[in-house]
């Protein structure tokens, strides 16, 4: 086999082989006659099938395969030969030739794995959050899970501030209806801001029973294109205005979060526990993407294409597969993979990047670190020891587990090298949570 490699640019490469036609004759030949052993053909019995019938009917499909199982190996070999790391699939295209050529010429393109030269992160600066967990805290929680448990009783005041609103209106632009601005029974509670503002501003005030008309002008962006932008004329009737009631802080509270026996302090400490968990977990992915924009700072690599375009096309079947799960129906709703090539970029540049940190550092995940993962994942179920178990008994939630770990280490390796300042955080910003 004759092999000759070709520079085509930064990453990409083009290998040129020939392979002798002699050997591909003879391989030819002996998977024909490898195939008269046991080949069925009307008017002959197994086995004493004419060998040139044989290979009139299945010369050019047998030839096919010897050749593409040649070309593979040739590759295979020149690319052991020649140390190439490959990335992605070679587009393998015959040369011309002649046909009593004594070989077939053929060449395959492809890219190789970028040098990665790992920057220093030793001048870096990473803010770690810093945020403790108190009775405030708890208490903030306390009346959130307050709030989203609250429950309405009929009032016979006008609506204000927080009350639910159940109401008919009627809107028209020019004198003329408008799609989407008519409704019947429609309820809203004003201060969520779900409705324009000027709409619940003249929802306030109005007792059961009672109408006001007002003209509400739409934001130019509205999402509503053919009424952005424009002036319309609404009739507003209320007919039922409700109040909100919080559940009292109490045994029965204390059930309804799970705390069968309705121990208050036992709920306060559980509740503490929780928010402690999702702070750690909030405060490590902010750390984990503070140190990743690090190294990508750090280390400027060149990426192949080909990694991009599968990265890409992975990215695009996976949110395919969220969305349809969620009851989308893609064939209304095509999705572009030019949306995803930045964030498929930045996937492989990582990928690449902490693969080397990992070699060259002796970061991979240890056994015991896997463990623990696995337990700590475990903790926020009701029976832990089972769903330990059960990670262990799934290869794909195991190796998900050992990618984390893999990541936790890249993160303390650089959080040790980088310049790190604890910074305290306000909680209610932190959390993306109002009391």
């Amino acid at each position: 086999m004759q092999t000759s490699l070709e520079n085509l640019g930064q990453l990409e490469r083009r290998l040129n082989m020939a392979v002798p036609v002699d050997e591909i004759e003879k391989q030819v030949d002996e998977r024909l006659k490898k195939l008269s052993r046991t080949v069925r053909m009307a008017g002959f019995r197994p086995g004493k099938v004419p060998l040139k019938l044989i290979t009139q009917q299945y010369g050019p499909q047998v030839r096919s395969e010897v050749i593409g199982d040649a070309v593979q190996k040739s590759f295979g070999d020149a690319v052991r030969e020649q140390n190439l790391r490959v990335a992605g699939y070679p587009r393998i295209e015959p040369k011309p030739g002649e046909a009593d050529a004594k070989s077939i010429e053929f060449s395959a393109t492809f890219e190789v794995y970028p040098d990665v030269v790992l920057g220093n992160v030793g001048e870096s600066r990473i803010e770690r959050p810093a945020l403790g967990v108190g009775d405030a805290e708890v208490d903030k929680t306390l009346q959130i899970l307050r709030k989203q448990r609250q429950h309405f009783h009929q009032v016979e005041r006008p609506a204000g501030a927080g009350d639910r609103v159940t109401a008919d209106f009627l809107g028209k632009i020019d004198d003329v209806e408008f799609a989407g601005g008519k409704a019947s029974d429609f309820v809203f509670v004003l201060g969520e801001k779900k409705m324009l503002p000027e709409f619940e501003t003249n929802a306030i005030g109005l007792a059961a029973g009672a109408s006001r008309t007002f003209n509400l002008t739409f934001p130019a962006d509205y999402h509503g294109k053919d009424v952005a932008g424009k002036t319309a004329s609404f009739e507003l009737t209320a007919k039922l205005v409700e109040e909100p009631h919080l559940p009292e802080v109490d045994a029965e509270f204390a059930k309804l979060l799970g705390v069968a026996d309705g121990d208050l302090a036992k709920m306060r400490s559980e509740i503490k526990a929780n928010i402690e968990r999702e702070v750690k977990k909030r405060a490590q992915n902010d750390v984990k993407n503070k140190v990743m924009q690090v190294l990508l700072d750090t280390t400027k690599i060149d990426v192949p294409k080909a990694l991009i375009e599968m990265e890409t096309q992975r990215l695009v079947q996976s949110t395919r597969a969220d969305l349809e799960s969620r009851g989308v129906k893609m064939d209304q709703l095509p999705l572009n993979p030019e949306m995803f090539e930045e964030q498929a970029r930045r996937r492989v540049s990582l990928g690449l990047i902490m693969a080397e940190l990992v070699k060259v550092h002796d970061l991979a995940a240890k056994p015991d670190q896997v463990r623990a993962m696995v337990e700590e994942q475990a903790e926020s179920y009701e029976h832990p020891d089972e769903v330990v178990k059960w990670l262990y008994s799934q290869p794909q939630r195991l190796s998900e587990m050992e990618s984390l770990v893999l990541e936790d280490n890249v993160v303390s390796w650089v959080l040790k090298n980088a310049k790190v300042e604890d910074k305290a955080v306000d909680f209610d910003e932190f959390m993306g949570k109002s009391a």
